[in-house]
């Protein structure tokens, strides 16, 4: 087999580093083990940020993401530690980690843990439905 989980984070250089953009990805196949039984866990992580001087290199980061599947975490450990080392290897502007558990002994979990660069603010949100709506009217 030619990749091996891995633990390692790689980045690049952002190419925009002026301007605040938002990167979204989606780890629909996340798995790790249950530290009680042993059994497998399966989630959809989602990744926002926004990059400041590095982005996550994509198959690194699928390589990290392989590399939980045979270890035991909690849903609540899991999503943080996963968060922190995306913020220490990217350094980002802002970033939000949501881990969408599948259910177990019925209860589906939902874990959101957030990363803000000290200092730093979102710009004001520009609402452009306004404007369909009023070209709606008139047109």
């Amino acid at each position: 087999m030619p990749s091996t989980p891995s633990k390692t984070l790689e980045t690049f250089p952002n190419p925009k580093p002026e301007r605040d953009f938002h990167i979204h990805m989606e780890v629909p196949e996340f798995t790790c083990l249950c530290p009680k039984t042993g059994q497998p866990d399966f989630a959809t992580l989602s990744i926002d940020y926004i990059p400041d001087k590095a982005c996550v290199e994509l198959k690194s980061l699928k390589l990290y993401m392989w590399s939980f599947r045979d270890e035991g975490h909690f849903h609540e450990d899991v999503t943080n530690r996963i968060l922190d080392d995306l913020v220490k290897a990217t350094k980002p502007r802002f970033m939000r980690l949501t881990a969408k558990f599948y259910v177990r002994g019925g209860i589906f979990t939902n874990v959101v843990a957030e990363h803000r660069k000290k200092g730093w603010q979102p710009a004001p949100r520009v609402d452009l439905t306004q404007f369909e709506h009023q070209s709606n009217i008139l047109g």
